[in-house]
């Protein structure tokens, strides 16, 4: 059972919040086969209310009764009908619900009893003018009080009937067998406070004032809306507060909104109050295709206090009431709703909502729309979130009243008793027969109303400015668009309303939200930014957009000046509640500003910190922190950071420079502190490390966190100095002169491929060329999930990286260009070769003039060794997260499939977001896209030929910078993958040239940029040069992938066929460029351009038109 439970001391204007729903006892569950709902039976069903999302509701009168007007003729005020159940079921009812957070309101009828009433009984046989007598209104005439309408004219021709045993007529504002209470008699307040007094006393949450206009009667008026009514309310609503917390009135008055406002006072009345008016004309507006009738009555609506609130809703269990319409919309209303006279009834329509709207599922998800959007708390009708049909041949509103259908067994799961003996039939209609429509069946499908209302009601919950915001219209051109934004504290939303059965489009005036994205409040999609005032929508028929107008306020704190401050009282268990929640609200910025979140464009909402593993000692104190970013439109994920107090000087100096470390200054204790993330001083630094030399488990708060240790390899501890280095996936930290660990950032999804493919290479396949693996740190969630945390390894001292010795290399060759002015102009032969032609075919060229020596050794060794890790990894017997797999015929398809599909999304993105692209690249963009059909066409070879090769784990994101050279030898780092993939589909195996096709793609990625980077080359000279950078790139490139594939000659690692392995080379080359062509959004200019330039230089022979250059 959720922790929900509601108490004295919650909100008291809960009412504002609430979304209530309204049943009947009689027609909801039958417990006992009596043929009628009882009190028993809404027990039952209460986890159904809790699951839909409801917070109150609200039960129709139960209390004994001839049942004459469905229980609204109450015969005793202060007990339950014997059909429903007793007292005792009552208050378990009450214990129930509020242990799952549901609120009970009752209804109250304050206006009238039945005629069998004790009160009236004694009042009949009463001495004219007694006390017991004046309980009601008498008259010896039937001409008092002309001016008061009839309300049910359909049944009763005078407000007067005349008793036999009184000898006299009796007053009542609805039918003859309900007299009116007379509230100038004190006796009668003191006895209807006592009803109070018994309900509240009780738990009941909330009272409906059934009738409440009609409580006074004054000659000369019509007897509504009395000064003495108010006067009576504000005499309740004060001894209400003076008794009972948290409780509310609610007024029934069926008047227009000038008149219904009243029943608030002035926050002393009642707290909430219906708004009938607004009802018929959001059915008028949809009809019509007219916002009109909407904004026209909210604009008569006055404001209304602070602590009031309205009650909104759509259908309940009388007609729909159009006695607050004109006569000509009366008459609207009835040829559009109520075509069959029979469904009319007084001055209203007997249907529910479905047969309303002609069961048109957009219609009906639009007036909901409405309804939850606009000023007020909605009230749902039982039986309308599944679309219950209705029957109204049964007589009076009898026909919107009848069982609810829970599933397609007899009686619509209703009850077990005899059909023939239900308080009313269940419906049969074809088009809402129970056996189709019912609650089993609407939770069984997805797609179904409920589920849709579902999500609905969590969406309002969700955000205050529905409840309690103000409203603003819009007022587009196109009349058939209804548009407003409710505005609460730090809320905009905006709501958008198709009103017409026809697409629409409206250019909407958001004047101040400029710079704001609005994302969808279901899907959490994002549109485009306002970045005028003017904001263009198109909407589908009777369609709808909820919006959020979002103003990322982490992205301006995270861009402006201003250091955030926490303020903590205590250095000896900083990380209180108190800090702990200050570090929440700052930690969003934080991560905008360091750029931590990784692989995703979604939107940062909030961050929680799930752990605090504090390190060090009370002089010396830092963290480790597991945080939960969430985000608006996808999962959450699991990220670390590692922070350390900083006092003193030090603190003083990183806040003078704003350091990028810097997270927050710490305030509170007097010295000046900062909270900074990172191994700042040697002390933080050797703190972790003292985590790996216990070798033990810790405990957090939602998991444990466990050290493993490879004991056959543990370095020599030695006091160590820190130096903290951040990469896009994690941060790399070097300790003293042996010790090495990565700390991995993102912990989501799955196991990281970093610490694992590490261990297998060093300790299981003692591969020489990585770092030699010590140990790792896990952290295992409470329900099971692992993550690794950090892995620890050998620190081995490098000169340089591969990707340093390209530059060096490659600036050397473009310097021997220039001085030589014919060389430079020259055309290169080689041009007409790639790297599979320099590799293995055209041996005729000579790379002497291209590559030095030094270069051809470091790229034979670069071969030698990738091809070395490569042969290690196809160990068999490994386990199968590291057995080699064979390359078959339908995984070569499945190749196919994501080549293709790249190349499309990505071409047809390009092709969209051609316009918004610098000048500078869209002729590159042109050529690329002129190529689409070749490309594709070429890529469909991959399907020709058979792969009778091996997949194997991957480094899976290999470019120049993660091969370290230390003087003698390469060493492999960073296995983590690319960073815009899954934990899990980084982990899956494929062809050893993935790899290669990385390093061939990262060198002419190198050689382009130091092109276009370099100062000392002129303008007009880096054209020609390009294509010198190409024949080295295509030189240094064979070179690799000969010795590459000399290395694994043998082996299961390249397909046999020639032709095989150039197909995969060149597809696997294309699919590379364009998979990273795919992030062009995120790229700069200069980025884009090397990209789009690398992928016309690739070169693939099956399609030599392709890549030739203009």
């Amino acid at each position: 059972m959720p922790k929900n439970k509601i108490s004295d001391t919650d909100n008291t204007t809960w009412y504002k919040d609430a979304i209530i729903y309204e049943l009947h006892i009689k027609s909801f569950y039958d417990s006992n086969g009596s043929g009628k709902g009882d009190l028993q039976g809404v027990i039952e069903k209460l986890d159904y209310l809790q699951d839909l999302g409801v917070t109150a509701v609200w039960l129709l009168p139960f209390f004994p009764s001839p049942l004459r007007d469905d229980g609204y003729d109450i015969q005793d005020y202060m007990n339950v009908n014997p059909d429903y159940g007793t007292i005792q079921d009552f208050k378990r009812l009450i214990r129930e619900a509020h242990k799952r957070g549901l609120r009970i309101i009752i209804e109250l009828v304050l206006n009238h009893t039945s005629d069998q009433h004790e009160w009236f009984r004694r009042a009949r046989i009463a001495p004219a003018g007694s006390s017991h007598r004046n309980f009601y209104v008498w008259s010896d005439t039937p001409d008092k009080y002309t001016d008061a309408r009839i309300i049910f004219k359909d049944f009763e021709p005078s407000n007067w009937s005349w008793d036999p045993v009184a000898k006299a007529y009796f007053w009542h504002r609805f039918y003859h067998h309900q007299p009116d209470l007379n509230y100038e008699n004190p006796q009668v307040h003191k006895a209807v406070f006592k009803v109070f007094d018994f309900w509240f006393k009780m738990g009941v949450d909330g009272v409906r004032l059934d009738a409440v206009p009609y409580l006074y009667e004054e000659e000369g008026t019509n007897c509504e809306n009395l000064p003495k009514t108010f006067a009576f309310l504000k005499k309740l609503r004060a001894r209400l507060d003076e008794r009972y917390s948290g409780r509310m009135l609610l007024a029934e008055a069926n008047q227009w909104p000038e008149d219904a406002a009243r029943y608030f006072g002035d926050g002393d009345a009642c707290h909430m109050s219906f708004h009938f008016p607004l009802m018929p004309r959001m059915f008028m507006s949809i009809e019509m295709e007219d916002r009109y009738p909407i904004i026209d009555i909210l604009e008569q609506t006055p404001e209304i206090p602070d602590n009031a609130q309205w009650a909104i809703f759509l259908r309940n269990h009388d007609e729909l009431t159009l006695e607050m319409v004109t006569d000509e919309e009366r008459d609207y209303m009835y040829r559009m709703y109520a075509r069959d006279p029979k469904s009319r009834i007084n001055l209203g329509i007997r249907r529910r909502l479905a047969p309303l709207l002609g069961n048109d599922r957009r219609k009906i998800e639009l007036m909901n729309v409405m309804l939850f959007a606009m000023p007020g708390t909605p009230v749902l009708y039982y039986g309308d979130e599944i679309c219950m049909g209705d029957n109204y041949y049964l007589g009076d509103r009898d026909g919107v009243r009848t069982p609810m259908q829970w599933s397609a067994d007899r009686n619509a799961g209703f009850s077990r008793a005899n059909p023939q003996s239900l308080y009313l039939p269940v419906i049969i209609d074809p088009e809402y027969h129970y056996e189709a429509i019912n609650v089993e069946t609407a939770q069984c499908s997805k797609s179904s109303l409920f589920w849709w209302l579902k999500g609905m009601i969590a969406m309002r919950k969700k955000y205050l400015a529905f409840a309690r915001g103000a409203v603003s219209f819009l007022m587009p051109d196109n009349h058939r668009v209804l548009a407003f934004i409710r505005t609460y504290q730090e809320e905009n939303i905006l709501i958008v309303c198709n009103l017409s059965r026809f697409p629409q489009a409206a250019s909407l005036d958001l004047a101040g939200y400029e710079g704001c994205e609005p994302i969808e409040l279901m899907s959490h999609t994002k549109f485009p930014m306002i970045r005028t005032a003017m904001y263009d929508l198109t909407l589908n028929p009777h369609g709808y957009f909820m919006f959020t107008l979002h103003r990322n306020v982490a992205e301006e704190v995270a861009r402006s000046e201003v250091v955030p401050a926490i303020a903590s009282s205590t250095k000896v268990n900083m990380f209180d509640e108190e800090f702990r929640n200050g570090l929440q609200d700052v930690l969003p910025a934080y991560f905008i500003r360091r750029n931590k979140i990784v692989g995703t464009n979604a939107i940062l909402r909030e961050i929680s910190i799930r752990e605090a593993l504090p390190f060090g000692s009370e002089a010396e104190q830092c963290w480790l922190l597991v945080v939960e970013v969430r985000f608006m439109q996808q999962p959450s994920e699991l990220y670390t950071l590692f922070v350390s107090r900083v006092e003193g000087t030090a603190a003083a100096d990183i806040i003078t420079a704003r350091t990028s470390e810097l997270i927050c200054t710490i305030t509170g204790d007097g010295d000046d502190a900062a909270l900074v993330e990172g191994f700042i001083e040697g002390w933080s630094c050797n703190s972790f490390i003292s985590l790996y030399k216990q070798v033990k488990s810790v405990s957090g708060r939602n998991g444990t966190f466990s050290v493993l240790q490879d004991r056959r390899r543990l370095p020599v501890f030695k006091d160590c100095y820190g130096w903290w280095k951040d990469y896009p996936e994690s941060s790399a930290v070097i300790c003293g002169d042996d010790l090495f660990f990565r700390m991995y950032r993102r912990l989501s999804d799955g196991i990281n491929p970093d610490a694992e493919m590490l261990e297998h290479l060093s300790v299981t396949c003692g591969f020489p060329n990585v770092p030699r693996y010590f140990g790792a740190v896990k952290y295992i969630c409470e329900r099971g999930d692992e993550h690794y945390i950090a892995a620890y390894s050998q620190y081995t001292h490098s000169e340089s990286d591969v990707m340093q010795m390209v530059v060096d290399s490659i600036t050397r060759f473009y310097e021997g260009r220039l001085t030589i002015d014919s060389a430079i102009d020259k055309a290169p032969e080689e041009l007409d070769a790639d790297v599979f032609d320099i590799a293995f075919e055209r041996f005729d060229l000579d790379n002497a003039e291209v590559l030095t020596d030094a270069d051809v050794a470091v790229f034979t060794l670069l071969g030698k060794r990738l091809g070395e890790m490569h042969l290690a990894l196809t160990r068999r017997n490994a386990g199968k997260h590291f057995s080699p797999e064979t390359y078959s015929k339908l995984y070569a398809r499945s190749v196919y499939q994501s080549v293709q599909s790249v190349l499309k999304q990505t071409m047809d993105r390009l092709q969209r977001r051609r316009g918004k692209l610098s000048s500078q690249v869209i002729p590159l963009v042109d050529m690329v896209l002129e190529r689409k059909q070749k490309l594709l066409e070429d890529a469909k070879q991959f399907l020709a030929y058979r792969y009778n090769c091996q997949k194997i784990r991957l480094h899976g994101n290999l470019y120049l910078r993660r091969v370290f050279y230390t003087g003698k030898d390469f060493l492999f780092v960073n296995f983590e993958g690319h960073k815009h993939r899954s934990f899990t589909a980084r982990r899956l195996k494929d062809s050893g040239l993935r790899d290669v096709v990385d390093v061939l793609d990262s060198l002419q990625e190198t050689v382009l940029r130091v092109l276009y980077d370099a100062s000392f080359i002129r303008p007009e000279d880096k054209p020609k040069l390009e294509l010198w950078a190409e024949v080295w790139r295509r030189h240094a490139g064979g070179v690799f992938l000969r010795s590459y594939a000399e290395t694994v000659s043998g082996s299961k690692l390249l397909p046999d066929s020639p032709k095989a392995f150039r197909c995969m080379l060149d597809v696997f080359s294309v699919q590379k460029k364009f998979s990273d062509l795919r992030q062009f959004d995120s790229m700069s200019t200069a980025e884009l351009e090397i990209v789009l330039r690398g992928l016309l230089n690739v070169h693939c022979p099956q399609a030599a038109p392709v890549c030739k250059r203009k």
